[in-house]
């Protein structure tokens, strides 16, 4: 039983030339994605229109979406442009904790985002007292370091497995599945802390969302005119489709069972959530937020 220190990724095998297609396509998502990103970070936090709770959260969910998609498009390109290639087992490693560290991040952030939306919305006249510039920075940090933490744990299980003999994998990044298939030593423990893991990263901020959310809606159908309603929901109308998006991929593309599915399904599943999914949220929020529609256009207007 030789020790294997590397892996061998396969990526996408038998596209033959069209993987060039493929790489240009994800290069150019992943382009446009960071650059999208980067735009509005910027205007966040250079204008003062735009200095509020709510896009406060938005620039700490769209930098660490950008760090979501830099620890996995990379490597994922130098796969698809050698047709396979090897990362070592440390490099894998370090890959997964940062990817599950962005993506539980990303995870509390959206909650922290759908409370504001409740205080704003829910208690309008205590909203500037509760959602204080402390209690910002508070929830802010907590999103950071509960992902960092949070991801620890696993990686601390991953360093002790040995891995023996088979050393491909049919993937293009170092997803969780993988070590637990070809692991030659007792997985179980990783299994389980998984398990429990995957409920307070991906469950607990989805309930805490969908309560918010309702909450919200009480409070807008008590509303007397249809005009209060219209404004209070336009307010939140923009995270609410957010949140679709990127559980409904989060569901889609874990929880769903894969045993009916083939490798290749899973994976081009797999690449909508990791790449094509991110592309999305800043261009929702530029096209759908008023606030956003006047700094843009006061920009343009300063640039020409």
């Amino acid at each position: 039983m030789t020790s294997v220190d590397e892996f061998f990724f396969l990526g996408f095998p038998g596209l033959g030339r069209l993987r060039f297609l493929l790489f240009i396509l994800i290069l150019t998502t992943y382009t446009v994605t960071v650059l999208l990103d980067t735009m509005v970070i910027i205007l966040v936090s250079t204008r003062e229109s735009l200095h509020s709770p709510m896009y406060s959260f938005l620039r700490n969910f769209l930098f660490s979406e950008m760090c979501f998609v830099t620890v996995i498009v990379p490597n994922m390109l130098r796969i698809i442009w050698m047709d396979g290639a090897t990362i070592s087992v440390i490099g894998c490693i370090t890959q997964n904790y940062f990817y599950a560290c962005s993506g539980t991040s990303e995870c509390y952030l959206l909650t922290a985002m759908s409370c504001d939306r409740y205080l704003a919305i829910c208690k309008p006249l205590h909203y500037n007292t509760i959602m204080s510039h402390n209690l910002q920075y508070f929830l802010v940090i907590f999103c950071w370091a509960f992902g960092f933490l949070l991801a620890f744990i696993p990686v601390c299980l991953l360093v002790m497995l040995k891995f023996c003999g088979l050393n491909v994998i049919d993937h293009y990044f170092c997803d969780l599945a993988p070590f637990v298939n070809i692991a030659c030593s007792d997985t179980s423990a990783l299994q389980f802390y998984t398990f429990l893991l995957i409920n307070v990263m991906v469950t607990i901020p989805f309930v805490l969302i969908i309560i918010s959310y309702m909450c919200i809606c009480v409070v807008i159908l008590r509303m007397p005119s249809i005009g209060s309603r219209k404004k209070a929901f336009s307010t939140c109308s923009t995270h609410l489709l957010v949140v679709g998006i990127f559980y409904g991929a989060v569901f889609i593309n874990y929880f769903t069972p894969m045993k009916g599915h083939s490798i290749a399904i899973n994976k081009m599943l797999s690449v909508v959530f990791n790449v094509i999914t991110p592309l999305f949220n800043p261009i929702i929020y530029s096209l759908r937020s008023q606030d956003m529609h006047a700094v843009i256009f006061s920009s343009l207007q300063g640039w020409t």
